[in-house]
Formats: structure tokens, C-alpha cells, sequence
């Protein structure tokens, strides 16, 4: 009985401890920076491709924001936070989503007039412990 209840009790904390090694989603945070007059475009891209083509891939889209404070950002700036399972999957959802003839058509044809994006910030987050969406 007594090695029976610590075996038993040795697999449920292997399980925990299994579990609190397994790594968090990760979530990437991107800021695109337009040129004047593009924002437009690049929403209307985002919302006729971009977002199909992600999720397609393996991306989970948590949400778009512009800020509503700066008048230049405002006008200029789109803000995205995007979940993976981890970064390995980030990595392999870029690089396919990349690749996708989808996507390099649509790219190519919405920057006719010119590119769509000055600059393209990304930080990758982890949850806290303490964070409600992990």
C-alpha cells in the first residue's frame, strides 16, 4: 500500500512538474510605422489578406490598435499583439507565411505605389505568472 501511494504520489508531482516546464504561449507585439497617406492601404491589406494569410499559418490575432493620442502616430501606426503555441512556432508561422505565393502577390500588388511600411517593430513577450492571458 505504502509503495503504491508514493508511486502514486511520485507521478502526479512528475505530472506538475512536467507541466511547469512546459513553456508558455508567446505573444509578439509588432508596430508598423507607415508613410504619410499609407495607413489606409495597409489596413485594407491586413483586413483583405494579412489576416487570413496569419491565421492560415498558425497565427492566433489577439487584437489591432492605432493609437488615439499622438496625431502623427494616430495617422501613421497600426499596433498588433499576435499568440503562438511558443517561439519555434512563431519562427515556422513567419516562415511560411512569408513563402505563401498568397501573400507575395498581395504584397507585391498593394506596394504598386510604394511600400506600405517605414519601419516594423516586433518584441516577443512572455506572460507573467500572475497575467490573465497566458
Amino acid at each position: 500500500m505504502r509503495l503504491a501511494l508514493t508511486t502514486l504520489l511520485l507521478g502526479f508531482a512528475m505530472t506538475l512538474s512536467a507541466k511547469a516546464d512546459e513553456p508558455h504561449r508567446v505573444f509578439e507585439l509588432r508596430t508598423y510605422h507607415t508613410p504619410d497617406g499609407k495607413l489606409v492601404d495597409l489596413h485594407k491589406r491586413f483586413r483583405d489578406h494579412t489576416c487570413a494569410l496569419l491565421k492560415k499559418h498558425g497565427a492566433e490575432l489577439v487584437g489591432f490598435w492605432v493609437p488615439t493620442d499622438d496625431k502623427d502616430a494616430k495617422d501613421k501606426t497600426l499596433i498588433y499583439l499576435v499568440a503562438y503555441p511558443n517561439r519555434e512556432a512563431a519562427t515556422k508561422t513567419w516562415k511560411a507565411f512569408r513563402e505563401d505565393p498568397e501573400w507575395i502577390k498581395a504584397k507585391a500588388e498593394s506596394e504598386k505605389n510604394g511600400s506600405l511600411t517605414e519601419k516594423v517593430e516586433s518584441v516577443f513577450l512572455a506572460p507573467t505568472d500572475y497575467s490573465a492571458m497566458k
